[in-house]
């Protein structure tokens, strides 16, 4: 029998915990995975709404995961369901009805839903019974749907979901749908200082920042698994990191048109005056009022830094812009920081950064072949990049991939 103090419990410390998180995804993320620890489920899939379309954000099957890697993981998928009433998501979506189905398989064929088989026969996966519950939150507007499949006994037979839950997990989904529409708004704020960079350069798109945040956070939770950090610390971290490294090139705002748009190669002078985005940019966040302004200013500041010490800015001043006391080259100017002199942020977004330029198409140049830019990345291991985050990155490159085409550039989108 279950202790529903116990479980009213958990749903009041899900709702402190996740009022703490900031970042969309990284929330998403959260929701999924503690909807799955409430209901004792399977698997499950997030879809956020925009428009008349749902985005399949995040997916998690522990079965198909424990057979492909020997641990649970979650990960990017990359489809899109219209709001209508032709799929069982998208008729929650459409409605704002929850279903609570015993086995996909034996819907009544009056039903204006129906469940595609296609995920199934491809895996192999016997999806049976599901749980599926519109977003909505305190204004009346679904912003997604949470769909959760099989439901487990303690021995691990499939079961259909607990009627009895139903109630508490409604609960669940307006508290995450609350949160949901704050984080999208703090990342829209994000999105807003990013925009601004991008009316100056071109370069800085809104998918290439979401891509670079991405990677980054995947790179830093696989390094933190390698490190055995605890779970804890790793999901605020990883939520700060997101926001910072979306702002990784805002100071270009300060930099002139007349270098920020040229065409050709820079003069030594205008590339000596490019670099100083970096310092622009951790300018932004003078005042450390939280971990997000400190981190925000490390990746601003440090991302171009190289490992063997030949980056830039190097210890300079922020104020004077001068080399700091002690770190002067012969020349007077400041000494490039080396090896973990870098912050570990700014080390992270460096490789991100790099790989999701030389991946895509720029005005002044075309995309690189997916194996040339990981060659290029392991030739640079050790002089540009921190070694041992270069080849955390490649043992996640299936990952890193997955997240690429779950932001493309504008002119890739259907």
């Amino acid at each position: 029998m279950k202790d529903y103090n116990h479980i009213l419990q958990s749903l009041l410390n899900f709702g402190l915990d996740i009022s703490q998180i900031k970042d969309v995804d990284v929330l998403l993320e959260k929701i999924l995975s503690e909807a799955r620890g409430f209901t004792g489920c399977d698997a499950g899939t997030i879809y956020i709404k925009e428009g008349s379309w749902l985005y399949a954000r995040y997916s998690q099957n522990d079965t198909l995961h424990a057979a492909a890697t020997g641990h649970r993981k979650s990960v990017y998928t990359n489809i899109t369901i219209p709001v209508d009433n032709s799929s069982i998501a998208g008729y929650v979506a459409a409605t704002g009805s929850q279903l609570n189905l015993p086995d996909v398989y034996e819907l009544d064929p009056d039903l204006p839903y129906s469940f595609n088989r296609s995920f199934d026969a491809m895996t192999g996966y016997r999806t049976v019974s599901q749980l599926v519950l519109p977003l909505t939150s305190m204004r009346g507007e679904t912003v997604g749907v949470l769909q959760l499949i099989n439901a487990k006994r303690p021995g691990g037979a499939v079961t259909p979901f607990d009627s009895n839950d139903e109630s508490g997990i409604s609960y669940f989904a307006v508290t995450a749908a609350n949160a949901i529409e704050r984080a999208k708004m703090t990342r829209e704020i994000i999105l807003r200082m990013n925009r601004m960079a991008e009316l100056r350069d071109p370069k800085e798109t809104g998918p290439h920042v979401n891509r670079v945040a991405a990677y980054s956070v995947a790179l830093y939770e696989s390094w933190a698994a390698r490190k055995g950090l605890h779970q804890e610390e790793v999901d605020r971290t990883r939520d700060i990191l997101r926001m910072a490294a979306m702002l990784h090139d805002v100071g270009k705002v300060a930099i002139s048109d007349s270098i920020l748009k040229k065409p050709g190669r820079f003069t030594p002078e205008e590339y000596e005056v490019m670099k100083l985005h970096t310092v622009y940019g951790a300018r932004l966040f003078p005042d450390l009022y939280s971990e997000l302004d400190e981190a925000a200013a490390d990746v601003a500041l440090n991302h171009h830094e190289r490992w063997d010490g030949n980056g830039y800015p190097g210890h300079i001043s922020l104020a004077t812009l001068k080399a700091l006391p002690g770190y002067e080259k012969e020349d007077g100017s400041p000494r490039g920081k080396k090896g973990e002199e870098i912050p570990l942020f700014g080390r992270i977004v460096a490789i991100a950064d790099v790989y999701d330029a030389l991946s895509n198409r720029r005005c002044y140049k075309e995309a690189w072949d997916a194996s040339e830019v990981l060659q290029e990345l392991r030739k640079d291991a050790g002089t540009a990049f921190d070694p041992e985050l270069v080849e955390v990155f490649l043992e996640n490159i299936e990952t890193i991939r997955q997240i690429a085409a779950q932001f493309p550039d504008d002119s890739d989108a259907h």
